[in-house]
């Protein structure tokens, strides 16, 4: 007999971010973030306010597994990225 499994669907998480425009050089912060799945143990970097550069430090970090799927800016002062983690 043939065993049959359904596989893990991948996590998925995406992200909105925007800079101060009246301060030149600030630094990019999230203004709003889903996560489809799981985004462990990286949850807590992903809340309203946070910096951006904290959150993709550790998703991309190799021990979590995300990776980039799509990165566009919206405008010179804000974009998303989706980030997707497969099991």
């Amino acid at each position: 007999m043939t065993r049959v499994f359904i596989p893990d669907q991948p996590d998925i998480v995406l992200i909105f971010w925007s800079r101060n425009p009246l301060v030149s050089g600030s630094p990019r912060r999230i203004v709003e973030s889903r996560v489809i799945g799981t985004a462990f143990p990286c949850r807590s970097s992903l809340a309203t306010g946070n910096l951006l550069a904290t959150a993709l430090a550790c998703l991309l970090d190799n021990d979590v597994g995300f990776k980039v799927v799509c990165r566009k800016s919206t405008s010179s002062i804000s974009g998303i990225i989706v980030l997707q983690r497969s099991h």
